[in-house]
């Protein structure tokens, strides 16, 4: 028996912001067949943030109404470097590197996967073994012309900058990707439309119907303004601890929230609708928000944890109480200063850094602000070290 869903177009394809096209995703359901479903993602870093899961939620959303959904780790694309978006040659990633982050992929995609229903694949399965001549060919496929349609060569084109040749493979490996699984629908970030256009174009050229393109938006970071990456630093990291999430999480702005519970807590539509009303008429935005963090964080740490991390945040934060379990212990050793004892904690990187802290009255000692960043450390039995609201340790003599 099918999946109530399962030839749904509007519950398929609810939260997506751009679909290439919609006729056509509505005349392949009626195939009555099960949609290969294609998601690529390149391990360029050991750590998934949330904005990667909100298209990994829609992978989901795919397999549990019964498409057979695969999910391509690009360990080959992923030395060439995916340009999207980028003003300059990314650079490209060893072996060891690529290694060492797929380690973690697959873990961390199950926390919104179901992976016993996913079929994951490494696409240097089909495209290590083309010779030179097949990517000769492959590339007489598309033209320069078509290249420069692709808006950040464009620029960077007319701009002067260099645009390595082998900036172009990207694309072109990509869509073999599509050509390969015979990708019925392949899911993607706005950013990656091109690429996804280069997969319909290239399977046309192979004798395959052309992939429908389903496009997510972008998860706004945490300042508000850019995309969600870590290079930035405006990501909550997937493997964080409940406490970190939480916390960051607690920084979005207001008017992120419906964006959030939508994106981030995968709330459906009319939920946010509702919850975007119910903040016009005057809802507390804090403790709109406070469970906005506990959906996100129960969903990557389960319910307990995101409980306590709540817990955490309102005795730490909003009654600016200190904690009482769970602190890391050190001991002072011969440090004779807070801000020695501050460096050797990793709460600063060098002295100098330490006493900006203490500068800025942004560390305490049990509770009690020190002000002169040569303050030696008085304590002569154990004491709590703070710095901000969210940093703790119990530093011992």
């Amino acid at each position: 028996m099918k999946h109530p869903h399962f030839a749904d177009a509007a519950y398929l394809l609810d939260g997506f912001e751009h679909v290439e096209t919609f006729p056509e995703f509505q005349a392949r359901l009626k195939l009555g067949r099960p949609l290969n479903v294609k998601l690529g993602i390149d391990p360029t870093s050991p750590d998934l943030h949330l904005g990667f899961m909100v298209v990994l939620n829609q992978l989901q959303r795919f397999a549990e109404a019964g498409h057979a959904v695969t999910l391509i780790i690009g360990d080959f694309t992923a030395k060439i470097g995916d340009p999207s978006g980028k003003n300059e040659t990314r650079p490209q990633l060893s072996d060891d590197e690529i290694e060492a982050n797929m380690r973690t992929y697959r873990e961390q995609a199950a926390k919104v996967l179901d992976m016993e229903r996913i079929a994951v694949r490494y696409n240097s399965e089909w495209l290590a073994p083309l010779a030179t001549a097949d990517f000769i060919k492959l590339a007489a496929k598309v033209s320069v012309a078509q290249m420069l349609e692709r808006n950040d060569f464009r620029q960077r084109y007319e701009g002067g900058e260099a645009i390595s040749l082998h900036e172009f493979l990207y694309p072109i490996a990509m869509a073999y990707d599509s050509v390969m699984v015979e990708s019925d629908v392949e899911l993607g970030g706005v950013d990656q439309l091109f690429n996804l256009l280069m997969g319909r174009h290239y399977q046309r050229e192979h004798g395959q119907a052309p992939q429908i393109c389903a496009m997510v938006p972008l998860l706004v970071g945490l300042d508000g303004h850019k995309k969600m990456s870590k290079s930035l630093g405006n990501y909550v990291g997937v493997t964080e601890d409940a406490q970190t999430q939480f916390g960051k999480l607690m920084s979005i702005g207001d008017e992120l929230m419906p964006v959030y519970a939508r994106y981030a807590a995968f709330r459906s539509k009319a939920a946010c609708d509702a919850l975007a009303a119910e903040l016009r008429a005057g809802a507390n935005p804090m403790d709109v928000k406070k469970q906005i963090a506990q959906d996100v964080v129960a969903r990557y740490h389960g319910l307990d944890g995101a409980r306590a991390a709540r817990e955490y945040f309102e005795r730490t934060v909003q009654r600016k109480e200190i904690p009482t379990e769970r602190i890391a212990e050190l001991g002072r050793g011969d440090c004779a200063k807070v801000a020695e004892v501050l460096v050797k904690a990793g709460f600063a990187e060098s002295k100098r850094a330490a006493e900006r802290l203490i500068s800025g009255n942004g560390v305490k000692v049990d509770g009690i602000v020190v002000t002169d960043p040569k303050a030696p450390w008085t304590a002569t039995g154990p004491a709590v070290l703070a710095v901000g609201s969210r940093k703790f340790v119990r530093i011992t003599p």
